[in-house]
């Protein structure tokens, strides 16, 4: 159905269908929702947004949930779960279309998940994705620019974001989760969930005398193999690492905990869960220095990758990355300032060029790198257009101890070329060239 309509889209006249559009996406939602029986009316579903940490963030949700005994269904931009029972998401999207999101709601409910996580984007809300999708809870993570050229201006993505929140409220026992480090906290508040939830690591004195329920996380113990902190003095570890995992970790503590799951058992679970796939994930193949791949695609999520690697670096960062097409061009030189900062070596690259001229894109994220030139001469930037190549540089680059941060792409297995997508997993990139070094 989903189809006929956008032939339709493509027939209509665009300054009609611009007016047309707010309908045209509710009777999507309607339509899909009707088809399937209102699935999520079945089910208590928890909405986690944000810029970053949503997949992880959801993630952990569904595992502390689905190890308490709750069976427990899941979507991600990474991944799709129901139960135990996992599979990727390849629909390169964070939220499914209305049809296939409520297909699969639908299959949640005839699986009897008592609970469903779901990855909501802006854009999605943009498009009315969410409607008819009875959330009970929603979790806000953090806000940093993104998708502003879908939204046409940072004030109008949060407002998105907000609406999350706004379709929460209407509910009688609704849950908010809020990370009251996030400056963007205060616009989140405004819709008027009753169940509230707070955590900080930074909180100032202000927000600590106002601020009802508040979760304070100390005690921080990073390493470059997993990571230590207390939640209000209860003492957490887990193998992810990283201070952005430890906010991602108490957004699904707050969850539990408004579920009425025992802490101790959210320590048990927690203790045991596994790394996100792309999401700083270590690729280990015998070699003598570490290579992460991670989903770092914005100029906030890249600085937040690499100061966490450069404090435990004991030598020299190599990082590749490369920006979008058709997307944000405003955060290109940012991420190639972030990076000729915090990196030893930098190699730019593509990353899904769509229909923009790939070198163009490298000569914009050069433009944020000072002395540009001089750096190419003494081998410290280096341009590589093809990603493979890129990657195969970076691993020759590295000696022992030092480490090697693949950014961009994450979980994703594919290359966007103009009408074209190829195959391409840069983890099974990684894995094939350090096995062939170890040959």
């Amino acid at each position: 159905m989903e189809k006929l309509l956008r032939f339709f889209e493509k027939i209509i006249p665009k300054s009609i269908y611009k007016k047309l559009q707010p309908a045209y996406h509710y009777f999507l939602a309607a339509s899909a929702a009707f088809i399937y029986g209102f699935p999520s009316e079945k089910m208590l579903v928890i909405g986690v947004t944000g810029t970053k940490g949503k997949s992880t963030t959801s993630n952990l949700i569904h595992h502390i949930l689905n190890s308490s005994g709750y069976k427990t269904g899941l979507a991600t931009t990474v991944n799709f779960k129901i139960g135990d029972e996992e599979w990727l998401n390849k629909e390169g999207k964070t939220m499914l279309g209305r049809f296939k999101l409520q297909k699969l709601l639908s299959q949640m409910a005839r699986e009897n998940c008592v609970y469903a996580v779901i990855e909501t984007s802006s854009e999605g809300i943009l498009q009315f994705r969410h409607r008819f999708i009875n959330y009970s809870a929603a979790v806000f993570t953090n806000l940093s620019p993104e998708h502003i050229e879908h939204h046409g201006s940072f004030e109008n993505y949060r407002d998105a974001k907000i609406k999350l929140f706004e379709k929460v409220a209407q509910k009688e026992n609704s849950v908010g989760v809020y990370n009251l480090d996030d400056e963007n906290t205060k616009y989140f508040l405004r819709p008027k969930i009753k169940n509230r939830c707070f955590y900080a690591l930074n909180p100032d004195k202000k927000q600590r005398i106002n601020i009802q329920n508040l979760n304070i996380i100390s005690n921080v113990k990073l390493t470059i193999d997993g990571t230590n902190f207390s939640f209000n003095k209860e003492k957490f570890e887990m193998s992810l690492i990283g201070e952005f995992n430890i906010y991602n970790a108490a957004a699904a503590i707050c969850v539990g905990l408004s579920q009425n799951i025992p802490i101790e058992k959210i320590k048990k679970v927690l203790k045991s869960v596994k790394p996100v796939p792309g999401r700083m994930e270590n690729i280990e193949e015998g070699q003598n220095f570490t290579v992460f791949v991670d989903y770092a695609h914005t100029e906030d999520s890249l600085k937040n990758a690499l100061m966490f690697l450069k404090n435990l670096a004991k030598k020299k960062i190599i990082v590749v990355f490369g920006c979008g097409g058709d997307r944000d061009k405003s955060k290109r030189p940012k991420m190639g300032a972030v990076a000729s900062e915090l990196a030893n070596k930098v190699i730019i690259t593509s990353d899904n060029p769509r229909s923009e001229d790939q070198n163009l894109i490298l000569s914009q994220i050069k433009s944020g790198i000072q002395n540009s030139e001089s750096r190419i001469k003494n081998k410290i930037l280096y341009e590589i257009v093809d990603r493979k190549q890129a990657i195969k540089k970076a691993i020759s680059l590295a000696k022992k101890d030092d480490i090697v941060l693949i950014a961009g792409k994450g979980h994703e297995t594919y290359q966007i070329f103009k009408d074209k997508i190829i195959h391409f997993d840069d983890r099974e990139e990684v894995r094939a060239m350090l096995t062939n070094l170890s040959k």
